[in-house]
């Protein structure tokens, strides 16, 4: 179980900071969501920021959330500014197949963004090809997004197709994540978490992120 904390909910006038803080506090990877105001209505931040924070010392997992298109330029620009980890959605890009390899290429984790009306058969023929899918909870634009409930089973669904596959794949969500929906994602495979304003809107990281932990325990 890995929590990643979104900086779309941390506090921009400090980011370096606010990284620091949230890593001390046990969270494993540091989540980018990158909206290109095109292919979701919002704009957010580009590669410049992740080469600022591994500058700033960050040695953490950086893991990018592409919500752009067109999508290779932006793939080789965050791999070029230090992203670990690097996913986008199969409709932003023209060619899949060879989008996943120039991720590869440049050394990342790759991995396939599906929307909640993006049926999991649009990423099959290449599920052998990538590292984790990014399951998306609410629909990409905006933080603070209530949670899709039908997204268990979809998680659920995409975990038996990987089982089946005898695939070593692993599943992320994003979206909605808090105390009350985590155990549920996790029960139906989910293994990455991500978490924006249950983490960021706290006034103690360390126990917002321990309480993401205990709610699965229970």
């Amino acid at each position: 179980m890995l929590i990643a904390p979104s900086i779309l909910s941390a506090d921009f006038a400090k980011l370096g900071q606010e990284v620091d803080d949230v890593l001390a506090a046990g969270a494993d990877i540091v989540h980018f969501d990158v909206m290109d105001n095109h292919y979701v209505p919002n704009l957010t931040f580009g590669p410049m920021i992740c080469s600022a924070l591994r500058k700033h010392g960050v040695s953490a997992n950086i893991d990018v959330h592409l919500m752009v298109t067109p999508v290779d330029s932006m793939i080789e620009a965050f791999a070029d500014a230090g992203a670990s980890m690097i996913s986008f959605h199969p409709d932003a890009s023209i060619h899949l197949d060879r989008s996943i390899s120039l991720v590869k290429d440049k050394g990342c984790k790759v991995g396939l963004a599906l929307n909640p009306g993006t049926p999991l058969y649009v990423i099959e023929e290449v599920l052998h090809k990538i590292d984790y899918v990014l399951i998306m909870s609410v629909n990409p634009g905006f933080g603070g997004q209530t949670f899709i409930r039908e997204t268990v089973d979809k998680i659920k669904r995409l975990k038996q197709l990987i089982v089946d596959k005898r695939l070593s794949v692993a599943i992320e969500v994003d979206g909605g994540i808090n105390e009350s929906t985590i155990k549920s994602a996790y029960d139906a495979g989910a293994e990455i978490f991500v978490a924006g304003s249950a983490i960021f809107n706290a006034k103690d990281y360390k126990q917002s992120i321990s309480a993401l932990r205990d709610a699965i325990k229970k």
